[in-house]
């Protein structure tokens, strides 16, 4: 939820810098599950569906969906332009999802590891994990003075003593 908040309150119209992948992905995820589904359900259950008689619940437009839809388009626009700008792509590269074709090449692009280090677009937002991956990981036994001298401490195995079974 932080990385939905992240770009709908922090950058709802920011078109520059970058966006690593799970901040997109994480938007595109809660995204999904507020408009698509707790929306479109609150809408069917008060009726405020609009047109699409006869159609299934769930491809009807809904009034509390439709304002939803049109109040998170900027800030994902603005967060697909810096997922391609952490790839090293202009956004105008998401004019191809407009194309059939076009919205698998969008797709695979949103799906690359973004380029490490600075690039035109700005600085890494992955710098500190690209540097040491598993940071979070080693502070229980390291020093994090020194996070790679120190090996992990070796297993405790009941035949090392030479005791017999």
């Amino acid at each position: 939820m932080e990385w939905y908040l992240k770009v709908v309150r922090d950058n709802y119209a920011n078109f520059n810098g970058r966006a690593r992948r799970k901040e997109y992905w994480m938007f595109t995820l809660v995204n999904f599950i507020i408009g698509s589904v707790i929306l479109r359900t609150i809408d069917q259950l008060f009726g405020l569906s609009i047109g699409g008689e006869g159609l299934p619940w769930y491809s009807q437009n809904g009034i509390l969906s439709s304002i939803y839809a049109l109040a998170v388009l900027i800030p994902g626009i603005a967060v697909g332009i810096r997922r391609l700008h952490d790839t090293g792509r202009s956004g105008w590269n998401l004019l191809w999802a407009l194309t059939c074709i076009g919205v698998i090449y969008v797709l695979y692009l949103f799906i690359l590891e973004g380029d490490h280090g600075n690039n035109e677009y700005g600085a890494d937002p992955k710098a500190d994990e690209n540097q040491d991956p598993f940071a979070g990981q080693r502070e229980a036994y390291q020093d994090p003075n020194k996070p790679y001298t120190n090996p992990p401490p070796a297993p405790n195995n009941p035949l090392d003593n030479n005791t017999q079974i």
